[in-house]
């Protein structure tokens, strides 16, 4: 992983100032959250202990039968058409071990009480309500109650159609009968009739009897309950500004409701369908009603008849509760409930709903801010964290390539050491690195005088020796030491070849340094010295590739050639005698490129960089002949010396396909020298 890629990760760390950014946020807007509960819940309190002031009765706390309120007179047909607002809200009851067995829906207008019962009964034994036997048939009982007063009628029908209802005992001051229309279908019978507003009970009680279970109980008196209001219009007066207040039964029944939740908002602060998205998903709360955790709350539309809500049935049981649910307009919706008592009995609840947009509005400010404050910081860290990583990565590579040059060049920098001046760290690596080739130059230097100094020093020491042997000769030495004097003789010559060849190291290198270019043709001269190496190559196979033409040349050709013949000496020791030498000779552009290849052992890849140093060779590994001179890696280093007089190189790598090794010279040429003035050329 670059440098620039790990400072780009750290870079990458700040995305945690957005993250805590964002639960500062979301920890700010709950606690305004819970400001706005804890204010609307006292202002509920206030308002219930008002209520009780002014006089105002809550609901009653029995199980009752809720009255709709609907806009016209509705068709009685028995069928429930006109019911189709209402159903959704239709009120069950359990007979004969059926526990919807009996559906009611109750409505009233200016003038009627409209009433629409479904019995599910599949058994069918129908009679009029006048037959003898429509005790044991199928029919409803319905009782009215007024006050202390009360009657009871029969409905019954042999048949669908209008049916007419007597009054079958009770107070003469109801209707003595009942009038409506009588359906049915597979599932059961259905009963639609209604009252006049004057006949208007204020109590019900229904007893369903089936044919097939005749001995069910009935069931209890239910009183009315519907809209008040009187009730409502005291909220209204009641109620603080942009707050809804609804008054519900202990059954969850909208009794009255007033105020209202039309907030307006500039256009400037519409924070449109986008800000509405982020506040509902990062910040907005969970919705208290744990049931529809996502339903929306269309909070300017007809108020439903009865509620629902998880803070609403906590509120019914008798503690204050508070919720939050989100609109239709990507605000949310404060609802604070508590429990309405009269004489220690739970009478009810009082609902108080307040909008408040101005909440994801600044909240959605909050967090844009501290986005765009955040993606710019991030945006600047990273910039500068890529420029320093860059910067650093330029000054490091500069110190590698420096490196690498000495390394190639023997330990011996080309000018002066990038970063020596700096005062950081790489500064500090750099002047170690100083320190380190300075050392190694020195020992270079005195590798590469060593062997002149052996030479050197070793003449007197030789000569004295030989000088012994031979007087040795002329001494009368007893048969069993001549063996003796002979391996001895052997190992001064051995000794008097390795002197010889550092001396003849010595002086090709002062050659080198002191060597003339000419123009020369290359092609001639690589074709001339291997023809001359197939005689020494012997039974390996010698595959020579040169150019088609002549390759002009502006060198020193007596050192290529000294340089090809080292080539061909080890790649002679190193191949076998069934082997084969490659010698390939290729010019391009203004470089040329010699390569000698040999069948054999592979190089070790530590050595491949240290091949053309003094005193380095491998030919240890390899089998020498009795007598042979030993090698000092030297042959390579003037392989060396040579393609770098020629603004070159030298190389060695094993063949791709594993078969042996292959030595490279890249040279471009002697620089040409300009005539001195007052020289002819």
């Amino acid at each position: 992983m670059s440098l620039r890629l790990k400072l780009l990760l750290v870079a990458l760390s700040t995305l945690t100032l957005p993250w805590a950014g964002w639960q500062f946020v979301r920890q700010t807007e709950a606690v305004l959250r819970q400001g706005q509960e804890q204010t609307l819940l006292a202002s509920a309190s206030t308002l219930a202990r008002a209520l009780d002031v002014l006089g105002i009765e809550p609901p009653r706390p029995d199980a009752a039968l809720y009255v709709h309120e609907c806009s016209g007179p509705m068709r009685i047909d028995g069928y429930a058409d006109d019911w189709q607002a209402f159903r959704p809200y239709a009120q069950t009851f359990a007979a004969d071990g059926d526990s919807a067995k009996l559906q009611v829906m109750l409505a009233e207008d200016a003038q009627w009480l409209y009433l629409h019962a479904q019995v599910r009964d599949a058994t069918r034994q129908r009679v009029d309500a006048r037959d003898i036997a429509v005790a044991s048939s199928d029919h409803l009982d319905l009782t009215l109650i007024r006050g202390t007063q009360s009657r009871r009628y029969r409905i019954a029908n042999a048949a669908p159609g209008s049916f007419d209802a007597p009054a079958i005992d009770g107070s003469d001051a109801l209707p003595a009968r009942l009038s409506g229309e009588w359906q049915e279908d597979g599932s059961g019978y259905s009963i639609e009739l209604r009252l006049a507003r004057s006949d208007a009970p204020d109590h019900l009680a229904f007893d369903v009897v089936d044919s097939a279970m005749p001995h069910a109980s009935a069931g209890p008196p239910l009183a009315l309950l519907g809209y008040n209001d009187a009730t409502a219009r005291m909220l209204a007066r009641l109620a603080p500004d942009h707050v809804r207040v609804r008054m519900v039964s202990a059954d969850g029944w909208l009794v009255a409701a007033g105020g209202s939740l039309d907030v307006e908002l500039p256009a400037s602060e519409d924070h449109g369908w986008l800000a509405g998205f982020i506040y509902r998903h990062l910040l907005a709360p969970a919705a208290s009603d744990r049931q529809s955790p996502y339903a929306n709350v269309d909070t300017f539309a007809a108020i439903d008849p009865r509620l629902q809500g998880d803070d609403l049935w906590q509120a019914l049981s008798g503690a204050p509760a508070t919720g939050w649910r989100a609109t239709e307009q990507n605000g949310v919706l404060l609802v604070a409930a508590v429990p309405l008592r009269s004489e220690d009995a739970l009478r009810g609840a009082l609902v108080l709903e307040q909008a408040n947009p101005a909440l994801p509005i600044l909240a959605n400010r909050a967090l844009s801010s501290l986005l765009v404050a955040s993606l710019l910081a991030l945006l600047v860290t990273a910039l500068l964290l890529l420029l320093f990583g860059g910067v650093l990565g330029w000054r490091i590579r500069r110190l590698r390539n420096a490196t690498e040059r000495a390394t190639r060049a023997g330990g011996r920098l080309a000018g002066p050491l990038p970063l020596v001046d700096a005062k950081d760290e790489l500064g500090d690596l750099a002047r170690s690195f100083g320190r380190l080739f300075d050392e190694v130059s020195s020992y270079t230097d005195y590798l590469q005088t060593l062997a002149s100094k052996l030479s050197h020093e070793l003449q007197t020491p030789l000569a004295i020796v030989k000088s012994s042997l031979d007087n040795l000769d002329h001494q009368n030495l007893p048969e069993a030491s001549l063996p003796y004097l002979e391996r001895a003789r052997d190992g001064a010559g051995r000794l008097g070849g390795i002197v010889r060849a550092m001396s003849e190291s010595s002086r090709v290198e002062r050659a080198i340094a002191s060597a003339e270019a000419e123009d020369c043709d290359l092609r001639a001269l690589v074709s001339g010295c291997a023809e001359g190496y197939r005689v020494l190559a012997g039974a390996r196979a010698l595959r020579v590739s040169l150019p088609a033409s002549p390759l002009p040349f502006h060198g020193a050709p007596d050192l290529i050639a000294q340089a090809l013949d080292k080539l061909f000496d080890n790649a002679r020791s190193f191949s076998a005698e069934d082997g084969w030498i490659s010698i390939t000779l290729e010019g391009s552009g203004a470089e040329v490129i010699l390569r000698m290849a040999n069948s054999g052992p592979l190089l070790p890849q530590a050595m491949q960089d240290r091949l053309f140093d003094s005193l380095v060779s491998l030919r240890e590994r390899s089998a020498r002949g009795v007598g042979e001179t030993p090698h000092l890696g030297l042959g390579l280093h003037v392989v060396r010396l040579v393609a770098e007089l020629h603004q070159g190189q030298a190389s060695a790598a094993n063949l791709a396909d594993a078969t042996g090794v292959e030595f490279s010279l890249r040279m471009s040429g002697m620089p040409r020298r300009r005539l001195s003035e007052g020289e002819h050329p």
